[in-house]
């Protein structure tokens, strides 16, 4: 087994985009602190989106300068959808990462960000030049990366093609996701493997939405992948709003963290703050 970290990305912003109810910005904030102590590699905070789109991510700036980023390594990840965002984002010195959804499901990218694929992928280049002059770093989700519940065609092949694409822009990390739950341990094991073989200078990553009855096998078949960085959310809350009115939830972090400590990962976290973020977690969730 290779040395490389893990890389465990913390995705509250997921897991709280969808939720009916405004949460407190006094109340988000306090919620990421704690989680910003607990020592994972990166914390998927906020968004940079239309508050008409989604509501919830409206006060994310204003989120932001509540953080105590002081005693943490823990980097932070903003998700952008157009260059609107994008241009907001990077004004922010705290963040380090952006995330944009790159769906190669023509119906999905634009249900997700209003444009076809053609424009996202204009977006891409121009988002990678602005992070390139403002010091971040980008993250690419290759959206609908293990099927299309949308009726768009899809294989590996279509995976691959638009992975060779990003990486020829030069995108140096890619999240293979599962926006809606699609994924089985058969495909993970027979995608991500390929992937990372062939993209061997490029970070890549896996976002998997789940069932609860799915998690272990899906996270099992990832870890014998060979992947190194995980998104997960507390509790699997969350899910796309976009995607689906039955939102499948995000894949559990205690469940990863679990498995990871089961195959001797040394993951360094401070589950004393983990713990109090859980307690925390009901204020917000319900």
């Amino acid at each position: 087994m290779s040395q490389t970290k893990f890389k465990l990305v913390e995705c509250p912003r997921d897991a709280m985009q969808g939720l009916h109810d405004f949460v407190p910005t006094e109340l988000k904030s306090a919620y990421l602190n704690l989680l910003l102590q607990v020592g994972f590699d990166t914390l998927d905070f906020g968004s940079f989106v239309s508050p008409k789109a989604i509501p919830q991510m409206a006060d994310t700036a204003e989120v932001l300068s509540k953080l105590n980023l002081t005693y943490t390594s823990t980097k932070l990840l903003a998700i952008v959808a157009n260059l609107r965002g994008v241009d907001e984002a990077v004004k922010h010195e705290q963040i380090h990462y952006l995330g944009f959804p790159f769906s190669i499901s023509e119906t999905f990218q634009q249900r997700n960000t209003n444009s076809s694929i053609a424009q996202s992928i204009n977006t891409v280049e121009e988002m990678l030049t602005l992070c390139h002059k403002n010091n971040k770093k980008a993250v690419v989700y290759l959206s609908m990366g293990f099927g299309n519940p949308y009726g768009d065609e899809w294989s590996y092949e279509i995976v691959e093609k638009w992975a060779d694409v990003l990486v020829e822009k030069g995108v140096e990390i890619l999240s293979l996701a599962d926006t809606v739950g699609v994924s089985t341990p058969e495909k993970i094991s027979d995608i991500l493997p390929k992937l990372i073989s062939k993209f061997n200078h490029t970070e890549i990553g896996i976002h998997l939405h789940s069932t609860p009855a799915e998690r272990f096998e899906k996270i099992e078949a990832a870890y014998k992948s060979g992947v190194k960085r995980i998104d997960a959310a507390l509790k699997g809350f969350g899910g796309c709003p976009m995607a689906a009115d039955d939102l499948t939830g995000n894949i559990a972090t205690e469940d990863v963290i679990g498995f990871l400590n089961s195959k001797g990962e040394n993951l360094n976290l401070n589950m004393d703050k983990w713990n109090e973020a859980m307690a925390l977690s009901g204020k917000i969730f319900g």
